[in-house]
């Protein structure tokens, strides 16, 4: 993995960079020590590591904006970090750069039930936003698997989705506004309360930018009114193949479950050993559906889906009754990810997404991919949106192992591109990802999406060596200019 070298000159004076840094971040606000770094060396994609050159801990957005104003005149890279559970390397530090570890910026800063929305900072975790106004009949609709511990400053940077983004959709489709620093330290403000905005789409911008334009320091995210009803299905299939096409048919019918997700039979053991929730072992796949609404249409769409799902294949059918049903059906699949940390001694989790009509070929394709690599592989995934999250089981302490297990994922997120889908649904590029870039898109597309870059940071200084596949800077200083008239982009310089 190759990532932009390091400047020796800038390591050098790092005790001048550390003693700056403190009197603007002062008391235990830098560290610097070798043993506390390590806890920053990685992020959740752990094969990766890199200890930084010093993590600064803000707790005010002046302090954010004093530490980029320094570090944009200093020429110093950052890298910002949220709850570090991203999957993809997006905060990977470098050795010639700081962190911005925003973990102090936790508090929930006010619930506005009339406008429906919440005032976060960006390392409140996905599911304290629930936890928060479930009192009063509101939850948040995204729920990525981690959500116990992801933040929603993450979330918001790789526009993290979850079980139920079928229905409600990602980070992006459930926020209304952000306040961000920019990497020259200037406060800018985008959206707010109100649902629609009279300019450029720039939340839409942002959401999903990497930690690359800015760093967000406060999010106004939409809140829902819980559902009067939630019921489950689950269905279990003998071939996963099946249960891939049962989802298609469903969509087709025009049925638009609350959530639809998929676990082939490595998966069903695994959470089953580990949560011991009942799930049936003699299946190849379960097909897990959620429903919402008034308990009239509810009742309807299970037993229209059932009649589905029977014709589709669907070998077994169990129906939640109870809200503790409900949720155990939904403990097996939210607990997948750690089950199969204790079948295998390390995992490398995907995630491409294709269209739904395609799920049986790739499914077909992954298994046989299994077999030419020769590592197992169990699937677990939001069949509703097509996004797929294959686990690649390995022993990082086997020779080799690890660069198969890159080479599958790999193979698999190709795949996923031919299919006519992306190289990433929700997890994000960051370092995983960067080297097939190209595979998705032309130079010229990314040339343009690098410009976008150039205009937030001039000098490349916000998270470098993710994302863009090829080193290269931003010319003319990142600034647009007027040229006889016409705005023009700052012009690309590779290296």
């Amino acid at each position: 993995m190759l990532m932009p070298a390091a400047d020796a000159a800038i390591i050098g004076r790092r005790k001048e960079f550390v003693a700056e840094l403190r009197k603007m971040v002062p008391g235990e606000g830098v560290i610097d020590d070798d043993a506390s770094l390590a806890a920053y060396e990685c992020d959740g994609l752990m094969a990766y590591r890199q200890r930084p050159l010093a993590v600064v801990l803000p707790e005010t957005v002046e302090q954010v904006s004093q530490v980029l104003g320094y570090c944009h005149r200093e020429g110093l890279k950052v890298v910002p970090r949220g709850s570090g559970t991203s999957l993809s390397g997006g905060a990977l530090p470098l050795a010639d750069g700081i962190v911005m570890a925003m973990g102090k910026f936790n508090k929930i800063l006010e619930v506005d039930y009339a406008n429906r929305c919440a005032v976060v900072q960006p390392c409140v975790t996905n599911a304290a936003v629930t936890e928060r106004v479930t009192s009063e009949g509101f939850y948040y609709a995204p729920d990525p698997s981690s959500q116990i511990i992801c933040s929603i400053g993450g979330n918001v940077a790789e526009n993290a989705g979850g079980v139920h983004c079928l229905k409600y959709g990602t980070t992006s489709n459930n926020i209304l506004g952000l306040q961000m620093v920019l990497m020259d330290g200037s406060v800018v403000r985008m959206g707010g309360k109100h649902l629609d905005a009279q300019s450029l789409d720039m939340l839409g911008l942002i959401c999903g930018s990497e930690g690359l334009l800015g760093v967000v320091t406060e999010i106004t995210v939409r809140v829902l009114r819980t559902p009067e009803t939630q019921r489950a299905l689950l269905l279990g299939f003998s071939d996963v193949e099946s249960a891939g096409a049962c989802v298609a048919k469903v969509i087709a019918e025009g049925v638009v479950p609350a959530a639809m997700e998929i676990m082939d039979r490595t998966a069903i053991h695994a959470a089953e050993a580990f949560v011991k929730v009942g799930y049936p072992l003699d299946v190849e796949a379960l097909l897990l559906i959620e429903f919402d609404g008034s308990p009239v249409e509810v009742d309807h769409f299970i037993a229209m889906v059932n009649e589905i799902a029977k014709k589709a294949g669907a070998v077994s059918s169990q129906q939640s009754n109870s809200e503790e049903e409900r949720k155990n059906f939904w403990a097996g699949r939210k607990a997948a990810f750690p089950a199969i940390g204790k079948i295998s001694p390390d995992y490398y989790c995907m995630d491409g997404t294709i269209p739904r009509s395609k799920l049986p070929q790739a499914l077909r394709k992954i298994s046989e991919l299994s077999d030419e690599f020769g590592l197992e592989v169990a699937n677990v995934f939001h069949a509703g949106d097509g996004n797929l999250h294959p686990m690649v089981l390995y022993n990082a302490d086997k020779d080799g192992d690890l660069e198969k297990a890159e080479q599958f994922g790999a193979a698999i997120l190709t795949l996923c591109v031919e299919l006519g889908g992306v190289l990433t649904g929700e997890h994000g590029v960051g370092v995983e990802k960067r080297d097939l870039m190209e595979v998705q898109f032309t130079e010229a597309d990314l040339d343009q999406q690098l410009r976008v870059k150039c205009v937030f940071d001039d000098q490349g200084l916000l998270n470098p060596g993710k994302v863009f596949p090829k080193l290269r800077r931003c010319a003319e200083g990142g600034k647009m200019h007027v040229h006889h008239g016409e705005l023009r982009f700052p012009d690309i310089e590779r290296y």
